[in-house]
């Protein structure tokens, strides 16, 4: 299985840039999202932006996973 995780750019440069995921910041590669922008958000997956998603998009996903974490799996 799969996932992609909604994070905020915050910084680019070139062909990278920086998402903010909650408290946490991370470098991801952005060559497949050319024209994203700062301040909106993207779904990452293996360390690559694949996605422009929009805002409202983002925070349900982040609640959603959210929610996952606080219940017990196996």
């Amino acid at each position: 299985m799969c996932l992609a995780v909604p994070g905020k750019l915050i910084n680019r440069k070139e062909n990278r840039g920086t998402v903010e995921i909650g408290a946490l910041q991370r470098e991801i590669f952005i060559h497949l999202v050319p024209d994203v922008k700062v301040g909106e958000y993207v779904l990452v997956h293996a360390g690559c932006a694949i996605e422009i998603i929009n805002e409202k998009e983002a925070f349900k996903t982040l609640q959603i996973l959210k929610e996952i974490g606080e219940h017990e799996i196996c």
